[in-house]
């Protein structure tokens, strides 16, 4: 993302700001920025500090309860046995009963923690420190960096050998970067929700990250000004890189720090001389597309040279006409259809030709009458006679 070839290095001695020198930027400012593999990994990490808690396994539980059984007009739960209180005859231990347990109560042997790959941790690192780099990131994420003269932020090696809070202020003051510091003092308020009488009573937001080399009393410097973070350069934690997994922390290099970077990361070029992988060196992550914007390689002269040239004209739109109710467009489906349409209107008017003719013959009394005889009809009577006599 960083596109700028070479950092400058500010003298931490004196008074004033001058560059001291110049360094190429490290390859890792130039790793993919990934948000997704970002928050996948903060979220694993974050898991990793939690304590693990329980309910009382006799919460809800320590009352005298037996269910009524059936026949007695009420539900089967367990009820507090006893006369002479409202309590007496109260359902107990369900989870829907007043002063019961809670469903599926909190077990201390729940998987706390969660394993994320080494892969992943590093690929999460190496796109959160590309990000640092990034000054509208850095201002999206909160920080003030009005003031300061580039981004990434490099200092020489004396401020490792800083001592003094006092001297590690004015340093920050010189640097401009103690404006982020003053918005970290004014945001400072009580926390919302009982977290206030459990140890956490304050909440204020995340100020500048401090990496080095070496700590030769950087550390006891920079430990007690709010909002201020230290960090090893050889430990980089996603989880100060990257506060709620949200990246563009404003971070803050020492110059020995800074030259270790392509060691322990490697360029795009050389792989890690220190990080493995398989017992094969780390290598940098690397996107696939050199150029990501599409827009532009699309509407490039070398790829609108290969392209069809757009079609002129459109095509005429016509109306769909159902065959069963159009004898032209059944014909055009089934050029059968119209041979058989024939053949069945003809069927069925010879069909009824000869029914008429029949009807005729039979009321002329040219045809045998469908009507029952007259002897059949006087034995069914005769029987039905027999049959209902008393």
């Amino acid at each position: 993302m960083a596109a700028r070839p070479t950092v400058s290095i500010f003298a931490a001695e004196g008074d004033e700001e001058k560059v001291a020198k110049t360094m190429r930027l490290p390859g890792v400012f130039l790793a993919p920025v990934r948000p997704d593999v970002v928050h996948q990994v903060h979220t694993g990490l974050a898991k990793n500090a939690r304590q693990p808690y329980c309910v009382n396994k006799y919460a809800g539980k320590s009352v005298s309860a037996s269910s009524w059984g059936t026949g007695r007009a009420v539900s089967r739960i367990p009820r507090v046995q006893g006369g002479g209180t409202h309590r007496s005859g109260q359902g107990a231990f369900g989870n829907m009963c007043r002063g019961g347990r809670m469903f599926a109560p909190t077990k201390q042997w729940r998987k706390w923690h969660q394993k994320v790959n080494v892969t992943q941790r590093r690929y999460a690192v190496c796109s959160a420190l590309a990000a640092s780099a990034v000054p509208a990131l850095v201002m999206a994420r909160g920080h003030k960096i009005d003031e300061l003269p580039e981004v990434p932020l490099v200092v020489s090696s004396g401020a490792e050998k800083t001592t003094k809070t006092a001297a590690a202020v004015a340093l920050l003051k010189k640097l401009g970067a103690y404006q982020d510091v003053e918005k970290v003092i004014a945001s400072k308020t009580m926390r919302a929700g009982k977290g206030k009488m459990r140890n956490r009573r304050f909440v204020q937001r995340r100020g500048p990250l401090v990496i080095f080399d070496k700590d030769d009393g950087i550390t006891r410097a920079f430990r007690n000004i709010p909002g201020v973070e230290l960090a090893n350069v050889n430990s980089l934690n996603l989880l100060q890189l990257a506060p709620g997994g949200h990246l563009g922390r404003f971070c803050v290099w020492t110059q020995p720090a800074f030259e270790r970077l392509d060691a322990l990361f490697g360029t795009h070029k050389k792989p890690s001389s220190e990080k493995t992988h398989h017992k094969a060196a780390y290598r940098l992550p690397q996107l696939q597309m050199t150029n990501s914007d599409l827009s532009r390689l699309i509407n490039s002269d070398e790829v609108q040279s290969k392209v069809n040239a757009p079609k002129e004209g459109t095509k005429p739109a016509t109306l769909k006409r159902n065959p069963l109710k159009v004898a032209a467009v059944m014909e055009e489906l089934n050029p059968a259809a119209g041979a058989a349409k024939k053949r069945a209107v003809e069927k069925q008017k010879a069909a009824v030709e000869a029914k008429a003719k029949l009807v005729k013959a039979r009321r002329e009394g040219k045809a045998p009458s469908r009507a029952i005889p007259k002897e059949q009809k006087e034995l069914k009577k005769s029987f039905h006679a027999l049959m209902t006599a008393d």
